[in-house]
């Protein structure tokens, strides 16, 4: 059978990739191989073939099939959300040479494509002058902050992406990924080494319980909300579709603004007896608005939009409820 490998299988993206791809793939020609360096029996029992593997350690690539490579997907990486101190040497043994080692394994086995999601930071240099951001921006870096170095490790994987596709034909396709929303048990992430609630979680859970929720700044400010199962089938569709590669934005396309995303919140997580009631902050800090141009995705990949705002809040709440990856993502 032709095997899809999926590194960073066990990550909160990953684990929805890797699911999706095993149940469109059933009864096919291609078999998903999810690798992830967690000590888990999680796939193997959901019939999913796992190798325990280290991107950082040479010896662990010997783990993995070496026949009848189709496709190689890295979703493994280390984030600023998850370093309660900065290391820049963590960022390059992972992102840089265990990247190069997975890159190296494609080729090496005769893949006939690599794909790989990049920051939407890539942009940083568009945030405020630009609200539609365009995959034929080139990137332009900001190199202040805590994800500078984390984005710069990034960018260099994707130029040797670009050099692999030269010299060795290894189709690549890159996903800028702005925040991929999605139900996981984590409720908190780092930020310059702080502890800070998600944002979207912790406003999720207060309309829940029927609190008040605080709307801080423009109201009408935007953004493009990408529902993980929408980045699934896009990535899906780039597996088979008939081009040599692309960098594509992901997103929807959607303008949502600031108070839709609340207002969508109440109506579809807030007890119908006790509603919560938006607190009107102006005064309080707004982000950049931005939407994602998605026209290269429809384009090349065929990809389509599934879920709209509210359509994605029902599903959170039943992936919620159903907790089906919590076993997988259970801190040790």
């Amino acid at each position: 059978m032709k095997k899809i490998v999926i590194f960073g299988a066990t990550g909160n993206i990953g684990a929805y990739f890797t699911d999706y791809c095993a149940e469109q793939l059933k009864g096919t020609e291609y078999e998903v191989i999810a690798a992830g360096r967690k000590d888990t029996s999680f796939f193997d029992e959901h019939g999913i073939r796992y190798c325990r593997v280290d991107i950082t350690r040479a010896e662990d690539f010997e783990k993995l099939p070496s026949e009848n490579i189709y496709a190689v997907v890295n979703f493994a990486g280390l984030l600023p959300a998850y370093l309660k101190e900065y290391d820049p040497f963590k960022y390059i043994d992972t992102n840089i040479t265990g990247g190069v080692r997975i890159l190296e394994y494609a080729r090496i086995n005769n893949a006939d494509r690599f794909l790989y999601t990049q920051s939407w930071s890539e942009q940083g240099g568009y945030w405020g002058k630009s609200e539609v951001l365009s995959p034929k921006m080139p990137k332009r870096l900001i190199y202040t902050g805590d994800h500078a170095f984390y984005v710069i490790t990034k960018s260099m994987i994707v130029e040797t992406m670009e050099h692999y596709k030269q010299e060795y034909g290894l189709k690549n396709f890159v996903f800028r990924l702005p925040n991929v929303y999605l139900y996981s048990p984590e409720k908190e992430y780092y930020v310059d080494g702080i502890a800070r609630p998600i944002g979207y979680r912790y406003m999720i859970d207060r309309a829940s319980r029927g609190e008040d929720i605080e709307l801080w700044g423009n109201p009408d400010a935007f953004k493009d909300i990408l529902y993980v199962k929408d980045l699934c089938q896009m990535m899906y569709k780039a597996l088979f579709a008939s081009v040599d590669g692309g960098t594509y934005n992901a997103g929807t396309g959607v303008k949502t603004t600031l108070r839709e995303q609340i207002e969508g919140m109440i109506e579809v997580c807030s007890p119908k007896d006790h509603p919560s009631k938006i607190i009107s902050k102006p005064e309080g800090a707004t982000f950049t608005s931005f939407v994602m141009d998605i026209e290269n995705a429809r384009e090349e990949l065929g990809y389509e939009p599934q879920y709209s705002y509210r359509d994605y809040l029902i599903d959170y709440k039943k992936e919620e409820a159903l907790g089906r990856f919590n076993a997988l993502w259970q801190r040790s």
